[in-house]
């Protein structure tokens, strides 16, 4: 593709959204992987969104809505539109006092929500502070860290829907949400998550029984957490973890943490006792991914300027100048191994393009 962007003049119906023709995308991923799009517009009213995607140099293209870039693997250029979410906005609609309904637009950054959140006095999200990327990618992929996933918070999701050609609210109970997983990203040609209104009580159980966290807080001599000693306990871990996307190019956790039956999993455990195998309230249980591959001797693995974290087995990172195909390339190596020697198949995270 052309590396010359050229921005074209406002378009009927869409007179706020800045479409460019030929965008780089290096700086919108943070794997910083280089990579074009045929077109990019910038959307700060959704309004809008109808009469951009009915815009006639659209017509046979394909589309792809992009938020953070936190959960995006470019292998190549872009042939289509891709939308990039940029508007912005935190309301609290009602509440009784105990909980209070807040509805957040798709493009605000996830982590500064969770900051604003508890500012404001709520809890609930203390858990997944510092995860990257927008808002709006939250119910796609169900984020969760440390024991808590979104899902359980999330009242109900704005959408426009393509098949019908038209705007809608999904109730949680609509989404379909599982580890990772939803309605979003099972059917995702069909959905743009515009904004969602999530529930937050003012007073809740704090979850502390993931890895760490207690032991952070006690290190601390923290001995009645609030929700705001929770968020820096996880906040201090994931930074000790985790390398930030800022200073190297990554996704956070590439891979999801396989899921399989009681029986399956104990079979593997008695095979590899060392194996974390963690119990699920279905009656599953979860294996840890980052152990696997660990297990495999490929944590630190450098292929070319394509690796995996020295820090964390899960997280592949870019050391500079890496192509999205030559990141790929290394996650289906890592997949390979782990298959061969577990029989475990591991699931990408990210949406690779």
């Amino acid at each position: 593709m052309s590396s010359s962007p050229r921005q074209m003049p406002p378009q009927p119906g869409c007179p706020t959204t800045r479409i460019t023709e030929w965008a780089a995308l290096g700086e919108l991923n943070t794997f910083g992987v280089e990579a074009h799009a045929r077109w990019l517009a910038r959307l700060e009213h959704p309004q809008e969104l109808p009469a951009l995607l009915a815009l006639p140099a659209f017509a046979d293209t394909p589309s792809l809505v992009l938020g953070g870039g936190s959960n995006t693997l470019f292998t190549e250029d872009y042939p289509g539109l891709v939308v990039l979410m940029a508007n912005r906005g935190i309301q609290v609609e009602s509440g009784d006092g105990e909980s209070d309904r807040i509805r957040v637009a798709a493009g605000e950054n996830w982590d500064r929500f969770v900051r604003w959140s508890l500012e404001q006095g709520y809890c609930g999200l203390e858990n997944l502070i510092l995860i990257p990327g927008s808002v709006g990618a939250a119910p796609i992929q169900n984020i969760g860290a440390y024991g808590v996933e979104v899902a359980s918070f999330i009242e109900s999701v704005r959408v426009w829907d393509r098949e019908a050609s038209d705007f809608r609210v999904l109730a949680a109970d609509e989404c379909r949400f599982a580890y990772r997983d939803s309605l979003f990203k099972q059917q995702r040609d069909r959905f743009l998550v515009t904004d969602l209104t999530l529930c937050l009580p003012r007073q809740g159980e704090l979850r502390l029984d993931y890895s760490g966290v207690r032991e952070t807080l006690a290190d601390r001599g923290v001995t009645e957490p609030t929700a705001r000693d929770v968020a820096a306990a996880v906040e201090s871990l994931r930074l000790a973890k985790l390398p930030n996307p800022a200073e190297i190019g990554n996704a956070g956790s590439f891979f999801k943490n396989p899921v399989m039956s009681r029986q399956e999993a104990d079979r593997l455990a008695a095979r590899h006792p060392a194996l974390p195998v963690f119990p699920l309230q279905d009656g599953t249980c979860k294996l840890s991914a980052a152990w696997l591959i660990e297990a495999c001797g490929l944590k630190g693995l450098r292929q070319g300027a394509a690796g995996v974290s020295e820090r964390h087995a899960l997280v592949l990172v870019n050391h500079g100048g890496a192509s999205g195909a030559e990141i790929w390339d290394l996650a289906e190596h890592i997949r390979a191994r782990v298959g061969d020697q577990f029989g475990v198949q591991l699931e990408a995270e990210p949406v690779v393009v």
